[in-house]
């Protein structure tokens, strides 16, 4: 379906109409009832909204796993991106820094107990947060075809605390709760505030860092509040690679402009990171209460890309793999009979076929005379992020409905991203082609409708059952904006094999661009029964219906039982789903990657193209899941302990497939279909519903506190084991992706913490284990290797000069651990280092080594 009016004013005219919000967060969590309080255990001070439609309950006395990281542990490091934040506080949690890899590297995907990002629902205050318009076409395996919400807008500086729940939760809270769910908090105070500036760069002298945030609380009117948290940041590349071995040959063959570093591996440069986060609240009466809150976000990212070699790129350079020169005839009859020059040593310029043919023919065209030593493109984007909650909640005091929690609200999402691709060439245009382009725009947007009811009910039990019902509309709409007329247009020199549009990133065309949208609602009842004081269970039962692929009803069932005053265990068995994205179902693509060690340009198409349907793809279907937890909780004195064991199965995993290799009757297929510069493609790939997975593993997380050294110490130990098993596949899939599904992240990743706090002085360190993982590099198989079990070691120490400035300096991973170093340069097997890196790109921390930093922080 395609909207008739402008998508953001249409957006928000929805938000403003709807003056009421509350997805998810029951109204019960206003104000229980006293028989409804839960038991706190006095050294168990976390209170976690997510998870249960009854009172806010401590993590202690949760049915299921739950993490909270406070807002003030957040801001304790020396990293300013939330993904990487997360990764340091929740073992289960990781993500990798994918260098070169397209629309990856500008919204990163994060996987939480080995899923891919689209399977973990994210909250704001307890509402549905949208998904990014970003699809991680490289997502390195694991995240190939994600499309999850972009974290890393959130500041830390805005959050009250973070909530993950490491559990199944779809029959609560709807598609991409398989693995789990995230809820950010937002701060709310009315008073107060704090202002930080932190600047960093890492170990190797780049990747400089500064950022300036603040929070304020005001007060709106005598019964609310207005808390505002801005965040500026910049952060220049990295680059820990080498010279590639062609570039390195090149110039010592002569060859000019060939760049000292040919193709860069690192971090990508981030410019103008602005966001700004609002949350509002006002007390209506004393049963009900307003609020709203959003976000606006802005940033520019630029990163490295596949350097093109002068004498072997196709649809530039050659069409025969470096054997001959790809020359241009100039002339409209094509009659200046321009000669075939074969390339026969490291600098085709001095060949005198080609100094009298091409460079001083002015009939006669070679890339090789404007851009003699290759280029490597740049590839960045423009992500704009907005987002908008309005709503109220309260309690009915009398009728029907008296006594029952309501929460009633509409939310607005909008994720927009702009890509850009510089240093390039549309090689069909010759001589007169740009070398910037706007190759499109990707933008997704996101309503939702929300009406939520809870009650407690007097059965006679401990304490009075709670019953809560609701109601949710959601409408998404996939949008794809052509590019610039140069980044897709066919130049004068297509017929004679020049490739069409921006190389690297082809433009989208205008008959790609259009607008795609579904719409589904669901009804949801949800019961929590305290049976006895030691024995609580709780059901779940949801059902929603799509437009597109009909209906899905999904179930949970979650119990926990006091053992003895310290030890209670507890479970859940539930089912769960995660529909195919619209984007997932509509997008095409055509990008530049490496297959078997060799640069070739592939399309993605959807499921149901012609080719794709006759390669093997269908309509999308939902994914669907069947999850278990079991686990326990343990207090003694200080010691608090929980001990979880998990096991997701997931049918009909929908992911991109392995890039199949086409004929020549399937390119002229896809000339037919529009598909642009089909001769110069290699491969297709789409979205498929291809493989089952069995995920398993166990959470430890243990705290004490104690006062010792002359202060108060905290210790935190938290360990996760996690396995991922593919249990079906077709060929589609292919082995390697399986193999990388399985293995690419690490089995085992535990965090120990040590927090230390005298009167004027604080202090941190954080050692963080990864075990082994497997390394690849460019995702080629015959990189793989099992890489080595690793160890780096966070620390922070603040001085408080007053009650209202403190100073702080830290690293991260201060003792330099370096990321698996590359080895397969000198096998037989595999060619020569041709792509300039100097470790695996799968490492779990990165390839950038040590961070340090300084911050001043005004508080008041």
């Amino acid at each position: 379906m395609k909207l008739k009016n402008n998508a953001l004013n249409q957006a928000i005219k929805f938000a403003l109409a709807t003056t009421t919000a509350g997805l998810f967060f029951s109204g019960s969590a206003i104000a229980a009832d006293e028989q409804q309080q839960t038991k706190v255990n006095k050294n168990v001070e976390k209170i976690a909204v997510v998870g249960t439609r009854s009172a806010p309950r401590s993590i202690g006395d949760s049915p299921v796993p739950i993490d909270i990281i406070g807002g003030e542990e957040l801001e304790r490091s020396g990293n300013t991106d939330m993904l990487e934040l997360l990764k340091g506080a929740v073992p289960s949690f990781n993500v990798h820094q994918n260098p070169i890899s397209d629309a990856a590297s500008l919204v990163r995907p994060a996987n939480l107990r080995g899923l891919p990002s689209d399977s973990t629902l994210v909250l704001l205050n307890g509402k549905r947060r949208h998904r990014a318009s970003v699809i991680a076409f490289l997502g390195g395996g694991i995240n190939d075809g994600a499309q999850g919400a972009d974290i890393s807008v959130i500041p830390s500086i805005a959050i009250k605390q973070v909530e993950v729940l490491r559990d199944g939760a779809a029959a609560q809270y709807g598609s991409d709760a398989i693995a789990g769910v995230m809820n950010f908090q937002l701060k709310d105070a009315s008073e107060g505030g704090k202002l930080e500036i932190r600047h960093g760069q890492f170990y190797e002298g780049d990747g400089d860092t500064t950022q300036v945030s603040g929070n304020v609380g005001l007060p709106f009117t005598d019964n609310g509040f207005a808390n505002l948290s801005f965040q500026y940041k910049t952060a220049d590349a990295t680059s820990r690679s080498v010279q590639r071995a062609d570039a390195a040959a090149l110039s010592a063959a002569g060859v000019p402009d060939v760049s000292s570093l040919a193709q860069v591996w690192g971090a990508p440069e981030v410019d103008d990171d602005i966001t700004i986060f609002g949350n509002v609240g006002l007390e209506l009466t004393n049963d009900s209460e307003f609020y709203m809150f959003g976000n606006y976000s802005e940033r520019d990212v630029r990163g490295g890309f596949y350097y093109r070699n002068p004498q072997t790129r196709s649809g530039v350079y050659s069409n025969d793999g470096g054997e001959t020169l790809l020359v241009a005839d100039l002339t409209p009859d094509m009659s200046a009979n321009c000669p075939t020059i074969a390339i026969t040593d490291g600098n085709v310029l001095d060949d005198p076929a080609y100094i009298n043919g091409v460079a001083n023919n002015p009939d006669c065209f070679a890339f090789n005379e404007s851009l003699p030593g290759g280029f490597t493109p740049n590839f960045g984007g423009n992500i704009t992020d907005t987002s908008l909650t309005i709503g109220t909640k309260g309690r009915f005091t009398d009728g029907f409905l008296k006594d029952t929690y309501y929460d009633l609200s509409g939310t607005v999402g909008l994720n927009e991203s702009r890509y850009f691709i510089y240093d390039t060439v549309n090689a069909s245009l010759g001589a007169d082609t740009p070398r910037d382009f706007s190759p499109g725009k990707y933008e997704q947007l996101e309503k939702n409708f929300n009406f939520d009811l809870s009650k407690g009910v007097d059965f006679g039990l401990a304490y009075d059952v709670n019953i809560a019902g609701g109601f949710e509309w959601h409408e998404e709409t996939f949008t794809i904006i052509s590019g610039d007329e140069e980044s897709y247009t066919a130049g004068p020199l297509t017929e004679q094999g020049f490739g069409i549009g921006s190389n690297g990133f082809p433009g989208f065309k205008p008959s790609q661009a259009g607008e795609f949208s579904r719409r589904n609602y669901a009804a949801y009842v949800d019961v929590e029964a305290p049976f006895t004081e030691d024995f609580l269970m709780g059901v779940a039962l949801r059902f929603e219906d799509y437009d597109s692929f009909g209906t899905t009803t999904n179930y949970k069932v979650m119990a926990q039982y006091h053992l003895t005053e310290d030890l209670n265990i507890r479970g859940s068995v539930s089912s769960g789903f995660r529909a195919p994205t619209v984007g997932q179902a509509n997008v095409s693509n055509v990008q530049t990657s490496l297959d078997s060690g060799v640069l070739q340009d592939s399309a993605l198409l959807p499921p149901t193209n012609p080719i794709a349907v006759q390669l093997g793809g269908t309509e999308l279907e939902p994914e669907e899941s069947q999850s278990y937890t079991l686990g326990a909780v343990y207090t003694i004195g200080e010691l608090f302990l929980t001990l979880d064991y998990y096991n997701i199965q997931v049918d009909d995993r929908i992911s991109q497939s392995d890039k199949i290799n086409l004929s020549q009757a399937d390119k002229d297929t896809l000339a037919a279909a529009g598909v642009p510069n089909v001769q110069g493609l290699a491969q297709v790939s789409f979205f498929t519903n291809d493989f089952d997975t069995t995920t398993q593993g166990i959470d430890l997380v243990a705290n004490y506190t104690a006062e010792l050294m002359g202060g108060s110490s905290t210790f935190s130990l938290a360990y996760n084991w996690n396995d991922t098993e593919v249990t079906q596949f077709s060929e589609i899939t292919g082995a390697f992706k399986v193999k990388r599904l399985e293995e690419d992240l690490p089995n085992h990743r535990a965090t120990f913490t040590l927090s230390q706090q005298w009167e004027s002085v604080s202090a941190f360190a954080r050692a963080n284990y990864y075990g082994e993982y497997q390394g690849v590099h460019v995702d080629y198989d015959a990189t793989a290797k099992t890489a080595d079990a690793a160890v780096t070691i966070d620390a922070e120490v603040t001085y408080f000069l007053n009650e209202s400035v403190s100073f702080s300096v830290g690293a991260q991973n201060i003792f330099d651990q370096d990321a698996e170093k590359l080895d397969f340069a000198d096998r037989i097997d595999t060619p020569n280092n041709n792509w300039g890196g100097q470790f695996y790109e799968t490492s779990p921390f990165g390839i950038n080594g040590g961070f340090y930093y300084a911050k001043a922080t005004y508080t008041f």
